[in-house]
């Protein structure tokens, strides 16, 4: 995971319709950058769902969102249509950017060791810093965490 009071390293990636967005085209807003497992299974349908309702309360925090997870473009749009999703999904099959903010880690399921995504949540604040960084992330809890994090 990255440490916080660093510069969170910029990155390009499609959303769900394919647009590109880059971190630094974020630059004066805070950005929520949540990294998820897998569309549609439970825990992370719980979180994308939970950011979603909340989507107007992050904006008039002046707070943008982004979540990504190394699902293809496609499959982020069927995500982002079957819950009505508000915010952008990147795409990140290669894993760059997953690699690049160190979420790509073991995991252990049923005792079963492999490798995959970590669910993890930064916080960047509007200079690009990385003001909070929580790899403990309980999938249902972290949209109203989050919020919280944005009133101190």
């Amino acid at each position: 995971m990255l440490e916080t009071g660093t510069k969170a390293p910029d990155f390009e990636l499609p959303d769900q319709n394919g647009n590109m967005h880059k971190l630094s085209d974020y630059a004066g807003k805070k950005v929520i950058l949540y990294f998820y497992p897998k569309d549609n299974t439970a825990g992370c349908t719980k979180q994308a769902c939970g950011f979603s309702e909340r989507y107007p309360l992050f904006t008039e925090k002046g707070a943008v969102i982004l979540g990504v997870s190394k699902d293809s473009v496609a499959s982020h749009k069927r995500f982002e249509e079957k819950y009505g999703l508000a915010f952008s999904l990147l795409a990140d099959p290669e894993r760059k950017v997953i690699e690049t903010y160190d979420v790509w880690k073991e995991k252990k399921n049923y005792g079963k060791v492999s490798m995959g995504v970590v669910r993890t949540t930064y916080l960047i604040d509007e200079q690009g810093i990385i003001r909070k960084a929580n790899d403990k992330v309980k999938a249902a809890d972290d949209p109203e965490n989050m919020l919280k994090e944005l009133a101190e």
